[in-house]
Order: structure tokens, then sequence, then C-alpha cells
């Protein structure tokens, strides 16, 4: 029973930083497309942190 808590738990918590990774690579394109160079900077340190 704790082994599928822990299980469940690593999977949601991979999830969360999928979920992450994709929303700040959107943020970036649109950064990127706006020409936000500080935005960008941003975002790459955040990509860096959860990558």
């Amino acid at each position: 029973m704790n082994t599928n808590r822990v299980q469940a738990a690593t999977k949601a918590k991979e999830a969360h930083i999928q979920n992450i990774q994709r929303n700040i690579e959107h943020r970036l394109e649109v950064a990127r497309a706006k020409g936000d160079e500080k935005l960008i900077r941003q975002l790459e340190a955040e990509m860096r942190y959860f990558g």
C-alpha cells in the first residue's frame, strides 16, 4: 500500500514538472516572438532550474 502511494506521488511530481516545463516553453516562444530579452533570459533560467 505504501509503495503505491510513493509511486503515485512520484508520478504526480513528474507530471507537475513536465507541465511547468511545457508552460515555460510556451512562455519562451511568446517572449521570443515579442523580442522581450529580459523575459527570455528569466525564462531560460527557469528552464535550467526545472530542466
